[in-house]
């Protein structure tokens, strides 16, 4: 008999995988994708942290059951993985991760702690204690905004900006449509670290009020050392398709830089920033019904 299937550690994994075109499904106990013609292609579900998903793909409900078993993250995304339309949940946040990073976002001076070590972080330098989070920001843009002209100089390209419209994909310059590819492969691989390690995407610190608030501030921390640069270099060189080398030029920078080794490591420094501890569970808290074995992935995945 075999044993049951258990999720492996987000950082012994291989980041991400875009699929289109075709029909996932397991087969023979393995998770595989059938294109049109009927031929099957394996793919090492349990080793990856995130699938994302194109127009033209088709899920059934045993696929989503293994994934969600091994604790891959499934995304459905538009074409070229700009908008992002539904996702799945590789493990499910555990109460105390949840309960604490909550208390640091609804508290104004935790809150401001975090965000305050979150931009120390990036810049790597110290943000004076009397900045609010709007001056941090303001900080931020005017930064972000050098830090794109010095790429796009260092790469010879015209930047005339960060300026790209969703509903119309094409009428962005081909730099733009890089650094939205980009953008969209870490915001992929930082979801699925955040959701197994027990938190919230919607639970940020900087930025606030969108389903992947926390998402965008933890993948802020590494873009300008992976996928920025390699959004330029791609821009900057002749591809019959821009999309594509984006995404397998950030698949090696993800391997090449170690990124899902840093992602929890780094969650759990910007939170101890705030100076307080996981809550502890209440005395009068009824145990679960069924409890769930002990798992060797990490501490938001479900066994």
């Amino acid at each position: 008999m075999l044993p049951k299937l258990k999720p492996i550690t987000i950082k012994e994994r291989f980041s991400l995988l875009f699929l289109e075109k075709g029909e996932l499904d397991v087969v023979d106990g393995a998770f595989v994708i059938i294109d049109k013609n009927g031929v099957r292609s394996q793919i090492p579900v349990g080793g990856i942290a995130c699938l994302m998903l194109e127009p033209g793909t088709r899920v059934s409900h045993a696929a989503v059951t293994l994934a969600a078993r091994v604790g891959c993250l499934l995304i459905w995304v538009g074409e070229a993985g700009v908008r992002l339309y539904s996702a799945g949940q590789p493990g499910g946040a555990r109460a105390d991760r949840l309960l604490y990073q909550a208390k640091l976002a609804i508290d104004d001076d935790l809150r401001l702690r975090v965000s305050r070590k979150m931009y120390e972080i990036r810049f790597n330098e110290l943000v004076p204690e009397n900045y609010s989070i709007e001056q941090m920001r303001g900080m931020e843009a005017a930064r972000v905004k050098k830090l794109y002209q010095l790429f796009a100089q260092q790469y010879g390209i015209e930047w005339k900006g960060r300026s790209y419209d969703p509903e119309d994909w094409d009428s962005a310059d081909v730099q733009n449509k890089c650094l939205s590819s980009a953008t969209s492969c870490i915001y992929g691989v930082t979801e699925a670290a955040i959701l197994a390690a027990g938190y919230s995407p919607a639970v940020g610190f900087i930025h606030t009020g969108k389903p992947r608030s926390f998402v965008y501030d933890i993948a802020d921390l590494f873009k300008f050392e992976t996928v920025i640069p390699v959004a330029f270099r791609i821009a900057s060189e002749k591809h019959t398709n821009y999309e594509r080398a984006v995404r397998l030029a950030c698949r090696d920078a993800f391997r090449e830089t170690r990124l899902l080794k840093k992602i929890i490591p780094a969650i759990e420094d910007v939170l101890s920033a705030g100076g307080i501890d996981i809550p502890d569970a209440p005395r009068d808290q009824l145990p679960p019904a069924i409890p769930n074995e002990r798992s060797i992935g990490d501490v938001g995945h479900r066994t």
